[in-house]
């Protein structure tokens, strides 16, 4: 099986940030100062979306409450995450993408941004058995708060799947790629077969031009 698909994961199979919404979970659970985090969250979300972002000091800013919480508590507030926030943002028509590519016996894999200890889960529960993403540091089983390894954002991505694929031992031969941001124009010109998934003004006109398959996973949506 040397058929790889990659997927995006926020606004692409889900229909949130979800980076952002963990910071707003958190700044709405009590367990940090909420107005602050709440105020610095909104302003690296907008860096991301004026495709300004340092993703860095972005992780570095998510991964810092990892260790100052409790690991218990953190799982429990994982848990509460993902069952308010997330799960009623998993998209029916990226659920069954994912099984029609299931069953074309396709090797499927999510490369993300979005920080391991937030993204798992969600990609457990979307039935893609592989992630790509930035790794929390831990010391003695618990959280310091700090990044493992390197961001997966942007141009990153390509590199991160070539450094995924040689550990693994994998031949990637063809492969697909789906996302709805401009940041990850890199990712969808590394693939065989990009593919614009309800993209942002910048992405659709650069798929557009170059004639890039566009659909969308949205439930509202009502054609091109």
């Amino acid at each position: 099986m040397n058929a790889t698909v990659f997927y995006d994961l926020d606004h692409t199979l889900i229909g949130c940030d979800s980076d952002y919404e963990w910071g707003q979970f958190l700044a709405d659970s009590g367990d940090i100062d909420g107005d602050a985090y709440r105020a610095r969250n909104q302003t690296f979300y907008n860096d991301y979306r004026h495709g300004t972002l340092d993703p860095v000091a972005y992780l570095e800013f998510v991964l810092a409450p990892l260790g100052q919480i409790d690991g218990q508590r953190l799982e429990e507030l994982r848990a509460q995450f993902l069952e308010t926030r997330i799960l009623p943002v998993l998209r029916p028509r990226a659920r069954q993408l994912i099984s029609e590519h299931q069953q074309r016996g396709l090797r499927q894999v999510v490369v993300t941004s979005t920080n391991a200890f937030i993204a798992e889960p969600i990609v457990q529960a979307l039935g893609i058995p592989t992630l790509i993403a930035p790794q929390p540091e831990m010391q003695a089983g618990r959280h310091t708060g700090k990044l493992l390894d390197s961001s997966c954002f942007a141009a990153d991505k390509p590199k991160r799947i070539q450094a995924w694929a040689e550990q693994e031992g994998i031949r990637l031969g063809e492969t697909w790629g789906y996302s709805d941001s401009f940041n990850d124009i890199p990712l969808l010109e590394f693939v065989d077969h990009p593919v614009a998934v309800d993209p942002d003004p910048t992405l659709r006109a650069h798929a557009q031009e170059r004639a890039w398959e566009i659909i969308s996973l949205c439930e509202d949506y009502s054609g091109e």
